[in-house]
């Protein structure tokens, strides 16, 4: 597996991806309308374009992707998706720590969210050095955990 940058070319397939990987989420929530799964090709093509997309690749296929965006002194860890058959491999763990070092030059921290039902995510974070560092509700069924990281 090698991870990249992601282009302009690759927003087909990494949203292909993303939808694959968060259907589990919507299900978990009962909310077939979340962003990751309505996102528009060109909020995809925008998003490589504006932040900091990287992809893992096995052979010729994306296996996994995730975002990352300097905001202040800060780095905004987003969106990582990885393919369902291949959770559980690692994948996650290493497009983590590489949007660490794209960006961790850059940050004195990072900052992520999830969703309180998502135990796989948490566990990950946790084991990548995260904290939570507080909750939201947003609605009746979802409240996200927001974590930090020192960079």
């Amino acid at each position: 597996m090698t991870i990249e940058r992601a282009g302009p070319a690759d927003a087909g397939e990494i949203l292909t991806l993303q939808r694959a990987a968060y259907v589990t989420e919507a299900q978990l929530y009962g909310d077939p309308f979340i962003a990751p799964l309505v996102e528009s090709p060109q909020g995809m093509r925008a998003a490589i374009e504006e932040a900091t997309v990287l992809k893992a690749v096995e052979d010729t296929r994306i296996v996994g992707a995730v975002r990352g965006r300097i905001a202040g002194r800060s780095a905004t860890v987003g969106r990582l998706v990885v393919a369902p058959d291949r959770q559980g491999n690692g994948v996650g763990t290493a497009l983590l720590a590489a949007i660490e070092r794209e960006l961790g030059p850059a940050a004195e921290a990072f900052d992520l969210f999830t969703g309180h039902l998502s135990e796989g995510n948490l566990r990950l974070y946790r084991r990548a050095g995260y904290r939570e560092t507080r909750r939201e509700r947003v609605h009746d069924h979802l409240t996200l955990v927001h974590l930090r990281k020192p960079a």
